[in-house]
């Protein structure tokens, strides 16, 4: 199907694609394990239905797909690289007239392609999944019902009733041990225990829900001729929701407004100068994120290739190293040119500069120098250290009971 394409085409995809792939899925569960711990954490103290839990994971997936794609493509063509450099593979390729330049053709159309997702992500996608999850953040905290009652605790609602439920199966549909004091509109108290029923919702009035009781006692204070108590195999109790306060509008915080927004509003003399200073530093940091991936196979390749007749793994922990500390220090960036600190151009664009000027050189070592090498003082330092560390814990040494060469006599013939 593919024979058009040349083979060693099809074989540099299939090196890169592997790993590249693998990365993704292991940054990206990672990220998400340690965010879901949290939310657990958060539903839980908030008293919210797990499902919601997901649905924030789910809203959080672009924000961290941002910093996964350029992470994962970036070692993907690093250990492409590796394996054809540490296989010898690539001296054949260069021996036989092949440049890195010609090497580099489909990891340069993968990462065109992963660009192209990469912008989509951070200037529509992650701005609206953003304001998704705080939205979600904040019906958690003031409250739909479901999100409001506590297993166990008391809770006080439309400052007439008090409820307290002691267990809760089924995702909050089936409620056990209920109990509940209403005031009604007479001053009259009502105390009523069940044990068990379930919220329904009605069609008369959406800010009115009914508990429905099942096999449950009623004590009604009368007042001074004594409690009345009444027994029950079904009551319906109307309870008013707690009045909902309405969610802010989109765009307060400037990662929430999309790529025409802040062109729109960065650059408009009717607003304010820390508005405009915000929406230029988001925008800025947006572009150079993803500009920034067009240097990454270049990066990959330079420290990819370990030094001849070496396995070291020091360029691939290098790489990481260098990309997540370029992703820290544009957000550190762009929130001192949000606060007015720097110009939004100079504060994202200058680290830019200096790191491709980095790669740049660290590539033109790796393909136009004879031997040369981008981290060769550094492969020599970490290839001494792991000599000295592996004299510490004894490897090279000979077994206790090794006799020395010179001590071995050979057998005389009698």
């Amino acid at each position: 199907m593919f024979n058009f394409i040349p083979a060693i085409d099809r074989y540099i995809f299939r090196l890169v694609i592997v790993p590249m792939m693998g990365v993704f899925a292991l940054a990206a569960s990672l990220l998400l394990l340690e965010k879901m711990l949290r939310l657990f954490d958060f539903v839980a103290v908030e008293g919210g239905p797990i499902g919601v839990v997901f649905k924030m994971l789910a809203a959080t997936i672009p924000e961290y797909a941002a910093l996964a794609i350029p992470l994962g493509l970036m070692l993907g063509i690093l250990l492409a690289f590796r394996k054809l450099a540490t296989t010898s593979e690539l001296d054949i390729l260069r021996a036989v007239g092949m440049s890195y330049g010609r090497l580099l053709r489909v990891p340069y159309i993968i990462t065109a392609v992963l660009m192209a997702v990469n912008l989509a992500l951070v200037f529509y996608v992650q701005p609206i999944s953003r304001f998704v999850y705080e939205r979600l953040e904040f019906e958690l905290r003031s409250g739909a019902l479901g999100a409001s009652i506590r297993v166990g605790e008391f809770t006080t609602l439309a400052d007439r009733m008090a409820l307290r439920i002691e267990e809760s199966e089924n995702d909050g549909r089936e409620l056990k041990g209920i109990f509940a004091r209403v005031a009604n509109e007479r001053g009259q108290v009502l105390s009523i225990s069940a044990r068990e029923g379930a919220f329904l919702a009605t069609t008369d009035s959406p800010d009115t829900i009914i508990l429905r009781l099942s096999d449950g006692t009623i004590v009604q204070d009368t007042g001074g001729t004594g409690p009345r108590v009444l027994t029950f195999t079904r009551h319906d109790l109307p309870i008013d929701l707690p009045a909902m306060e309405a969610f802010r509008q989109r765009g307060e915080d400037q990662r929430e407004f999309i790529l025409p927004e802040l062109l729109r509003i960065g650059w408009s003399e009717n607003a304010s100068t820390s508005l405009r200073d915000a929406s230029q530093a988001s925008f800025n940091y947006r572009l150079v994120e993803v500009v920034m991936m067009a240097l990454l196979p270049l990066l990959a390749v330079a420290l990819g290739i370990p030094p001849k007749r070496s396995t070291s793994a020091l360029g691939v922990f290098l790489s990481i190293v260098l990309v997540v500390s370029y992703h820290k220090v544009n957000q550190y960036g762009e929130d001192l040119a949000a606060l007015g600190r720097f110009d939004p151009f100079l504060a994202l664009w200058g680290p830019f500069a200096i790191f491709a000027a980095l790669i740049l050189w660290m590539y033109y070592r790796v393909a136009f120098v004879p031997g040369g090498q981008a981290i060769g003082a550094l492969e020599s330092g970490f290839a001494k250290i792991s000599k000295k560390i592996g004299r510490l814990f004894g490897r090279g040494r000979k077994p206790p009971h090794a006799r020395p060469d010179h001590d071995v006599q050979p057998a005389l013939a009698e």
